[in-house]
């Protein structure tokens, strides 16, 4: 003990402890020689030995009854009966100068009990710095064992002084080193050793845990609690291979709370996933979860490993002649989707995107066949405006869960997941040969029997009045309105309806979605052609399509028929590409801009590059949405139009001779011959395609008509041949038009903003009383395009720690049933005192942001210790 150490404890006896009297005995007589050395202001040193025990007692009582004295001795306290000055003593202060006596006395620990248990500990406490960060931790009835576990916090360097976060951060020092090895005791663990608080470790893990063996080890309660966890949330028993392993059920319940937070902490949830994926593989997991269910293990979250087992589960009820119901496949998609191994930032980004597209896709696949069953018989209408309209209306569904599928499943497979093949074969048979054939039979029974003559349909707008409707009411309203058009080459209705749905998720626009009839046939020169202000289309002698006896072919021409209106064309991509200020002199005084997008037909319109059809389809939605932002935002837009000019047909598979039409050689009088259509005079009747006249499908004269293959069929397969468009499907001529407006008025704006979901606890002061608990929770409302979904973690906490696992629950019903919109939430509660006076909070965190959304008083009530569980 030095003497700046000895005057901090001394002065801080005097001035902190407001004494007056001071006895200090020193038996081992070490420091005598100090007592001249030591700085007390205001305190007088007096030497037991060198003053006689009368005379300091006159002085300390009658003569000087107000001063300060620190009273030194090199020996033991006498007994009582030879103590003269024990009236004193018994009033004044005891000063120990012995290590354990000064850390008590820095530690700030009101027990003199402690000075023993500290002297066991000294070689812990002979460092500063080790003392330093224990006296911020230490509280002053601290008793031997949570002193204990405050120093193997300090040496494990946990963040928090509790069990749980020194058990995390040692395994997590497992994986920082770098190489994960189960086998080798990790760096962190020598001072444990060192300073011996193995033993208080062990005895804290046994009395926490449950776990106790001879030879304990660090990789023997990893895997422990690991299959605790597994065990715990698994609804099958315990396999033969793992009973061995098994916890006590108070130990269970600890272990699932510690495991569930270091899943959920964001500096160490990356080494739970690392050593997660080391225990599985020691385990032989993948052999334990083969025969199993997706409902054995739905809310398991201990191993990635279990997820392929659901995947599996699923896969095979998912199909065209299983019987699951497409609500009881998402009802499981997203509770996983929800799950640690999906939505845990520590999880690479590339697994996680990966696993969520296989959930999606399974889903989707769901929904799909569950779509085909309501149209077994095929399809039935009155006519052909009541098909066009249930196309509009749901039959697209079909083209956008085909495309939607695929999407996904490609993402999955660029990570190495190819469980989705036997499926995706047969989503592809049931739409090319059940969906896009019994259409195509549907449909065609329409065009043949007049519509081909009488291209018009009730209460559908026709493309080539797509101007007069569209465009020049609008400016018609007003001499201060101007309108965008974004025309986007091959854009189908079922991409653009995904379109508006992100649109009007965004905060001051609205999108409508409605459509057009389509020109025939349904190829970009005519469909673009259609689009621009005209009197008369017409066709020249090569095949031309002429506006008002201008060309159109080329987007020079376009610009040049649009700048007869006051108006002007621009590429897309060299919009984006202008500054706020240039864009706006760009447009500046044009009361029409036509903006050219084209990203799905420039990718699907040729065979190196067909296969990224619907990675294009799903770029143009986010390039679109840009598009539309710049212009509102950037240039002053209200009032944009989204439209195309020919939608499209695409398949997986390349077709095969039997989507292959009849056409030896091409009819006299041919001009133009295309995969999907046939352009010429004069052209013959024929029995494998449907003869028309452009006059009548796009009143453009000219003497031009048109072949084009019946239902989906192809006349030849050169080039690239599974997209495809020209002909008279309703994916290539239902033409979208989506009108999006900039909403100006402020009240009517905030109607815009999107939200969450609000979810609220069912229940007054919900009271705990078994280890495990259920409580029940109401999303309000339903999910809409504004209205968004919301992923909430939820947990009972004690101010600011987590008393309960913490679990994640996804609300994204869209039911208008209060009963569909109930989810339940077990929570697991650790095995320690509860003190049912305090009232903890029952907590909904939003997972992606951490911002509190709602919180319940909960009282905790667990007089009695029982292993009942939900």
């Amino acid at each position: 003990m030095d003497t700046p150490q000895l005057q901090e404890a001394l002065n801080r006896t005097f001035d902190d402890e407001h004494a007056r009297i001071v006895f200090w005995n020193d038996p081992e007589r070490e420091f005598g020689e100090t007592l001249g050395e030591l700085a007390l202001p205001g305190v007088t040193v007096v030497d037991l030995e060198k003053v006689a025990a009368l005379e300091l007692k006159i002085r300390l009582e009658r003569d000087d009854p107000e001063g300060r004295y620190l009273l030194y001795s090199a020996g033991e306290e006498p007994d009582y009966e030879k103590d003269w000055l024990l009236d004193i003593r018994l009033y004044s202060k005891s000063f120990r100068a012995d290590r354990a006596s000064i850390l008590l006395a820095e530690l700030g620990l009101a027990r003199p009990q402690m000075r023993e248990h500290i002297s066991r500990r000294r070689k812990f406490l002979d460092s500063k710095d080790r003392v330093r960060k224990l006296k911020a931790l230490v509280e002053p009835n601290d008793d031997e064992i949570t002193l204990d576990r405050k120093m193997l916090a300090v040496l494990a360097k946990a963040s928090q002084p509790d069990l749980f976060n020194i058990v995390r951060t040692l395994f997590h020092s497992m994986v920082e080193a770098g190489e994960l090895d189960l086998d080798q005791v990790p760096s962190s663990w020598a001072p444990i050793e060192k300073f011996e608080l193995d033993e208080p470790f062990w005895q804290l893990v046994s009395s926490t845990f449950g776990y106790q063996e001879e030879s304990a080890s660090l990789r023997n309660l990893l895997i422990r609690l690991f299959v605790a966890d597994y065990l715990f949330h698994s609804v099958k028993e315990p396999p033969v291979a793992l009973q061995s392993l098994l916890l006590p059920r108070s130990g269970q319940h600890n272990a699932v709370t510690c495991l569930s937070e270091w899943r959920d902490s964001s500096s160490k949830a990356s080494s739970y996933n690392s050593l997660s994926a080391e225990v599985g593989a020691r385990l032989h997991l993948a052999g334990l979860l083969e025969n199993l269910e997706a409902e054995d293990v739905l809310d398991v979250m201990t191993f990635s490993e279990v997820e392929r087992a659901i995947v599996r589960s699923l896969l095979a009820r998912v199909g065209p002649a299983e019987g699951a119901t497409a609500e009881g496949v998402l009802r499981i998609t997203s509770h996983r989707l929800a799950g640690h191994w999906v939505t845990s930032a520590s999880v690479p980004e590339a697994q996680r995107r990966a696993l969520e597209s296989i959930y999606v896709a399974i889903a989707q696949a769901a929904e799909f066949f569950e779509l085909r069953k309501r149209y077994q018989q095929g399809f039935d209408f009155a006519d052909a405006t009541a098909m066009y309209k249930s196309y509009e209306a749901e039959l697209y569904r079909f083209d956008q869960l085909h495309r939607q599928f695929c999407w996904n499943a490609d993402r999955a497979a660029a990570q190495g997941w190819d469980l989705l093949k036997p499926l995706r074969a047969e989503i592809e048979a049931a739409y090319r040969n059940g969906y896009l054939t019994q259409l195509g039979l549907a449909w065609g029974k329409f065009v043949e029997s007049g519509l081909l003559q009488k291209w018009r349909l009730s209460e559908v707008p026709n493309q080539f009045e797509f101007y007069s409707r569209q465009v020049d009411a609008q400016l018609g309203k007003s001499d201060r309105n101007r309108v965008f058009v974004i025309v986007s080459d091959a854009l189908r209705f079922e991409i653009a309806q995904e379109l508006t749905t992100l649109l009007n998720g965004t905060y001051r626009f609205e999108a409508d979605l409605s459509s057009q009839l389509g020109v025939l046939p349904s190829y970009t020169a005519l469909g673009m052609a259609s689009l621009l202000p005209h009197e008369r289309l017409e066709y020249s002698a090569n095949g031309d399509v002429l506006v008002d006896g201008k060309g159109t072919t080329s987007f020079e021409q376009r610009n040049a028929i649009l700048g007869t209106v006051g108006g002007m064309a621009v590429r897309a991509g060299e919009l984006l590409d202008l500054k706020k200020e240039e864009g706006r002199a760009l447009v500046e005084g044009r009361r029409v801009v036509y903006i050219y997008h084209d990203e799905i037909d420039a990718r699907g319109d040729k065979a190196a590059t067909e296969d990224g059809t619907f990675d294009a389809a799903r770029k143009a939605v986010d390039d679109l949405a840009d598009l539309v932002r710049h212009v509102i935002n950037h240039l002053n837009g209200n009032h944009v139009l989204i439209t195309a000019d020919h939608g499209f047909l695409f398949t997986e598979s390349a077709p095969n001779e039997t989507d292959k039409s009849a056409l030896t050689e091409k009819p006299a009088g041919t001009i133009v011959a295309k995969k999907r259509y046939l352009l010429g005079r004069g052209l013959p009747d024929s029995m494998e395609a449907w003869h028309g006249r452009t006059a009548d499908t796009a009143r453009a004269e000219g003497g031009m008509e048109f072949w084009i293959p019946k239902g989906a069929n192809r006349f030849h397969f050169i080039g690239g041949a599974r997209f495809v468009h020209g002909g008279a499907m309703l994916q290539e001529i239902v033409v979208p038009i989506v009108t999006v407006k900039h909403v100006r008025d402020k009240g009517a704006r905030e109607k815009t903003r999107s939200r969450s979901v609000h979810v609220q606890v069912l229940g007054l002061r919900p009271k705990i009383t078994a280890p495990r608990h259920r409580f029940e929770l109401l999303q309000t409302e339903a999910v809409s395009d504004r209205t968004k979904a919301i992923t909430l973690k939820v947990a009972v906490y004690e101010g600011e720690t987590p008393v309960t696992s913490i679990e994640t629950v996804t609300f994204d019903s869209s039911s208008d049933s209060l009963n569909d919109r109930k989810k339940s939430v077990v929570l697991t509660l650790q095995e320690r005192p509860f003190d049912k006076k305090i009232a903890y909070r029952l907590v909904l965190r939003d997972s992606e942001t951490g911002i509190e959304q709602g919180s319940v008083d909960v009282i905790i009530d667990r007089a009695i210790s029982d292993d009942f569980s939900l």
